[in-house]
C-alpha cells in the first residue's frame, strides 16, 4: 500500500469522526444514546396513570353500589322468600312482612302483612328481620346520596365514609337472613308448610329466589365496602405524595 493512500484514509475516517462530534453537539440531533426520564417526570407520568385507573374502578365501584341498591329494595319488598311445594298443605308465599295464603278450597290466595302495619307481621322474628333488611336498605340508599359529597370533600374520606355504609348495610343483611328462619314455627307458616315446620326448618316448603339474592347481597356488600377502603386509602396516599412533592418543590425554589 502506498503513503499516499494511507494519508487519504487517515483523512476519511478523520473527517468522519468530527461529523459525529458535531452532531452530538447540535441540539435537536437524534442522539445514538439512551437517556433515561428524570425521577419528576416518570413520578407524573405514574401519578397520572394511576388516577385514571383510579377513576375507573371508582366509577365501577359506583355503579356496583346502585346496582346493589336495587338488589336490596327488591329483597325488602318482594315476598317470595318462602314459598309452597308440590306436598304442602296450603299453596301461598312469604316474604319478610307480606304473605299470601291459600283456603284449600280454591286457588285463590289471601295477602296480608304490610310494613307500616308492624304488628301485624305473624313472628317476632320476621319483625326483627324486617327491621334489619329495611335498615340495610336505608344504608345504601344513603350511601348513594352520599355521592353528591365527592363535589364538596375529601374524596378519600367519602370512600370511607360509603365504605362502612356498605359494611354497616352487609351486617343488617346478615342479622336479618339468619333471624328470618327464627320465625318459621309461626302458625301462619305452619299452616301453608305443615305442622312439621320448625325454627330452621322449612317442612314441605322452600327457599324462593328473595332469599336466595339477600345473601348474595350480603357478599356484594362486603366487596364493594372493602373495594371504597381500599380506594379511599389510595387516595389518601395519593394526596400525601402531591404534598410532599410541593413541599420538595418549594424548597428546591
Amino acid at each position: 500500500m502506498r503513503a499516499s493512500d494511507v494519508a487519504d484514509a487517515a483523512d476519511v475516517l478523520s473527517e468522519k469522526t468530527h461529523l459525529i462530534t458535531d452532531r452530538r453537539m447540535v441540539p435537536g440531533a437524534p442522539s445514538t444514546t439512551t437517556t433515561m426520564l428524570p425521577a419528576s417526570e416518570a413520578a407524573k407520568i405514574y401519578q397520572t396513570n394511576y388516577v385514571r385507573n383510579s377513576r375507573a374502578i371508582g366509577v365501577l365501584w359506583a355503579i356496583f353500589t346502585i346496582l346493589f341498591a336495587i338488589v336490596n329494595v327488591v329483597c325488602f319488598i318482594q315476598p317470595y322468600w318462602i314459598g309452597d311445594g308440590a306436598d304442602t298443605p296450603q299453596a301461598g308465599y312469604f316474604g319478610l312482612f307480606h304473605y299470601c295464603i291459600g283456603n284449600g278450597l280454591s286457588r285463590d290466595l289471601t295477602c296480608q302483612g304490610s310494613f307500616t302495619e308492624f304488628s301485624a307481621i305473624p313472628s317476632g322474628a320476621f319483625k326483627a328481620a324486617s327491621f334489619f333488611i329495611g335498615m340495610s336498605t336505608v344504608l345504601v340508599l344513603t350511601c348513594i346520596g352520599c355521592f353528591a359529597l365527592f363535589f364538596f370533600c375529601s374524596t378519600g374520606t367519602v370512600y370511607k365514609i360509603c365504605g362502612w355504609m356498605q359494611l354497616a348495610a352487609g351486617t343488617c343483611l346478615i342479622l336479618g337472613c339468619m333471624i328470618y328462619p327464627d320465625g318459621w314455627d309461626s302458625d301462619e307458616v305452619k299452616r301453608m308448610c305443615g305442622e312439621q315446620t320448625d325454627k330452621y326448618t322449612l317442612g314441605a316448603c322452600s327457599v324462593r329466589w328473595a332469599y336466595i339474592l339477600a345473601i348474595m347481597g350480603i357478599m356484594d356488600a362486603l366487596i364493594l365496602s372493602f373495594l371504597a377502603f381500599v380506594l379511599g386509602n389510595r387516595q389518601d396516599s395519593l394526596m400525601s405524595e402531591e404534598l410532599l412533592g410541593d413541599k420538595t418543590g418549594n424548597n428546591a425554589i
